[in-house]
């Protein structure tokens, strides 16, 4: 059985449906979810879907996580809204298997404070056409890892900032679980 760790700093509906998806499948799973926000709400809707959640501050970050990650032997650690950079030596471990998803179609708008409604407010002020997601490597730099994956959508010309990012959570949806368990069959 190939198992998942997940990091997460929000309100966790990315972690939520890769917890989903994996519970409907027999060679993966996800086995813990890690945060650094004691107020998120993955915590929750972790913990309604029977998985444990372990908080973390940035010290502990610094110099406990690795350890238990080491212990835990994750087959993929995904970074489902997790806002933090991940330390070289996390990176260094665990080569090629710490996964992004970033909710635009990279190289646009990604680096360090392109996440969420900054990345939204940002394609509709450029009067973008299109965008969407992309599933990536990480490394260490943000969002520059190399791509595993994307998937577009239009944005119209009317187009809100909340509009795009419903549709572009409908990618995420859609997309990031599948992509993952991919990734996992090719190892």
């Amino acid at each position: 059985m190939k198992t998942i760790v997940v990091f997460a700093s929000g309100s966790g509906t990315n972690a939520e449906q890769v917890i989903k998806y994996f519970d409907s499948v027999d060679d993966a799973t996800v086995k813990k979810v890690f945060t650094n926000n004691p107020n998120a709400g993955v915590i929750e809707r972790a913990a309604k879907l029977g998985v444990e959640t372990r908080v973390f501050n940035r010290n502990e970050f610094q110099h406990e996580i690795l350890n238990e990650l080491k212990k835990l032997a994750p087959s993929l650690l995904i970074l489902a809204g997790f806002l933090w950079k991940i330390p070289t030596s996390f990176i260094e471990v665990f080569e090629r298997k710490i996964i992004n998803i970033h909710p635009s179609l990279l190289p646009k708008y990604g680096g360090k404070g392109m996440y969420g409604a900054h990345v939204f407010e940002a394609i509709v002020a450029n009067n973008e056409s299109e965008t969407g997601i992309t599933i990536h490597y990480v490394n260490e730099h943000y969002d520059e890892g190399g791509i595993i994956f994307q998937a577009k959508t239009p944005v119209l010309p009317s187009d809100t900032v909340l509009e795009v990012a419903q549709k572009t959570h409908l990618l995420e949806h859609k997309h990031f679980a599948v992509q993952i368990h991919q990734l996992l069959d090719n190892q």
